[in-house]
């Protein structure tokens, strides 16, 4: 009975999932141009970016506060999203950056891309990634710890957001899932 008792405290005070969002701040902007990851000729003006701060579950099995910064259009389908993965105890790291250049803007650019746990769902193209960590993860069965899964997939799609792991043809990019599905 000690057991059941001690089961049911620790899954009440489990924190609930909060999200909140707001324009840029003053930081955040410097950051952005600091890092290069915002500059004027972006598509997107500061104005149509928001703050996006929420909880999740990390690699620890814990709970944590992140931030995003996304289009202030895809606040509430990623709220949603991230809603339905904390439900799910997925776990996520904090978000990475970096990729390569291609002479045309990713839905990155525009705040409505994400990518999620890219070791985990790599970018595949022509058969090969360029990420010797993740080539056991090239092979999606069976599934493990922070690959995306069907649940995964339904919480994105539910929004209307595809995933770049459907993609058609031999270049699929797991971790990538974005709101016209590019």
């Amino acid at each position: 009975m000690r057991y059941v008792v001690a089961s049911i405290a620790a899954a009440l005070s489990v924190q609930a999932f909060h999200a909140a969002s707001g324009p840029l701040t003053a930081t955040a902007r410097h950051e952005l141009i600091a890092s290069h990851h915002w500059y004027s000729k972006c598509p997107v003006p500061f104005s149509g970016l928001r703050l996006l701060t929420l909880t999740y579950w990390g690699w620890d099995g814990r709970v944590h506060t992140g931030q995003l910064v996304t289009n202030a259009s895809s606040v509430a389908p990623l709220t949603a999203v991230f809603e339905k993965l904390y439900a799910m105890r997925f776990p996520v790291p904090s978000p990475c950056t970096g990729g390569t250049g291609t002479g045309s803007w990713s839905m990155h650019a525009y705040g409505e891309a994400i990518d999620i746990n890219p070791i985990e769902n790599p970018y595949v193209g022509c058969g090969q990634t360029r990420d010797p960590v993740s080539v056991s993860f090239m092979k999606r069965t069976p599934l493990r710890k922070g690959m995306v899964t069907p649940a995964v997939y339904a919480a994105f799609h539910s929004v209307g957001w595809g995933w770049g792991g459907s993609w058609y043809g031999s270049t699929k990019d797991y971790m990538h899932f974005s709101a016209n599905g590019h």
